[in-house]
């Protein structure tokens, strides 16, 4: 079993807090980034201080969805964990916790919510269409 594998099951035990997840997308976003890059690229509304962004990345980075490496005095963080390895484990957790392991559920109330668009329908009934058992 590789690192990958590891690193996928412990996204899965383990879903990342509002703030963590911001900094992740910014990461999913640039691949990898400083500190300050990742400070640049949080939204006017959310700025937040060096300080907490450089402890949200640590603890990132020591939940393993995080690798860090010196560049001079600062460190460059990138993604451990790809962003659909995440969607995926929170979508499992989502499902199993919310809508008691039925994913029919979530569909559903996707359904009732959103507004969706024509084309955005016949997307989903041409996904279902590709998974339906031949």
């Amino acid at each position: 079993m590789g690192p990958r594998s590891r690193t996928s099951r412990a996204a899965s035990r383990r879903l990342l807090t509002e703030a963590e997840l911001e900094l992740m997308t910014v990461l999913w976003k640039l691949g990898e980034a400083t500190v300050a890059d990742v400070l640049e690229c949080l939204p006017a509304g959310r700025r937040r201080a060096y300080t907490s962004v450089s402890t949200i990345l640590r603890i990132l980075e020591q939940k393993g969805v995080v690798a860090a490496r010196a560049r001079g005095r600062q460190h460059v963080y990138s993604p451990r964990v790809g962003k659909p390895v995440y969607q995926a484990a929170s979508l499992r957790h989502l499902v199993g916790r919310v809508f008691d392991g039925a994913p029919v559920a979530l569909v559903r109330r996707l359904l009732e919510e959103e507004e969706l668009t024509s084309a955005e329908l016949a997307e989903l009934r041409e996904l279902v269409e590709r998974r339906r058992p031949s």
